[in-house]
């Protein structure tokens, strides 16, 4: 498996977390617990985590092609789910 993390800056980590799941928990799997939410998604899994500089994404796929689109995926819904806050991802393997 291959991994790829990126720690993103917001104020809204929760909120973040909390519409992605549900707008996934209709096709993927997902688990919301307190510290974030697990999703498992047919590309690979997406954990994301609340921490102090706002919210953590971790990414794990099969292969590089997978995980590059699970980056692509990931950035783009958290995105739209932040409406007009603009975030910033820096990935980081």
């Amino acid at each position: 498996m291959l991994e790829s993390n990126a720690t993103v800056s917001t104020a809204n980590s929760q909120r973040l977390v909390n519409r992605l799941c549900k707008h996934w928990g209709h096709k993927f799997p997902v688990h919301l617990h307190d510290e974030g939410g697990d999703i498992e998604l047919s590309l690979g899994h997406c954990a994301l985590r609340h921490c102090e500089q706002g919210l953590e994404v971790r990414l794990r796929a099969e292969d590089e092609a997978a995980l590059a689109r699970l980056r692509e995926v990931v950035a783009d819904h958290l995105q739209r789910m932040a409406g007009d806050e603009t975030l910033g991802f820096d990935w980081r393997g």
